[in-house]
């Protein structure tokens, strides 16, 4: 196994509240897969955990070395929890055939996030 790529990313927690509230729905469906945002609606701030995905898709993209496009759709990169709670990320579509052609085995996400920032870790296994 190697290393393919590693990626990061900050977001600000006001930015996509801010497009939220402006945007509303057409923002959410965009960027959002419809568990993703079931998940983030349950918590008391959503804004947070929205942000914490959208940074999560961010750092895969720059694992995968593709950036958010055509080899990398946002509802392409879906972050699910494991049983354990810990975060994962699904891939689908081209993001999850781009991640074959590659011998990508395995994609491992970290997130955190406070009031005002999200980010993401990722790191892109190829076997």
């Amino acid at each position: 196994m190697r290393v393919f790529g590693i990626g990061i990313d900050v977001v600000e927690v006001e930015r996509i509240a801010s497009a939220i509230e402006r945007h509303g729905e057409p923002f959410l469906a965009r960027l959002f897969t419809p568990d993703e945002r079931a998940y983030c609606e349950a918590h008391r701030k959503p804004a947070p955990h929205y942000a914490a995905r959208f940074a999560a898709k961010e750092a895969v993209s720059k694992a995968l070395g593709t950036g958010i496009g055509g080899n990398a759709g946002l509802l392409e990169m879906e972050v699910i929890r494991q049983a354990s709670g810990a975060p994962a990320i699904r891939l689908s579509g081209a993001a999850q055939a781009f991640a074959n052609d590659q011998g990508i085995t395995e994609i491992q996400i970290s997130l955190s996030h406070t009031d005002h920032y999200a980010a993401a870790n990722a790191i892109a296994i190829a076997g």
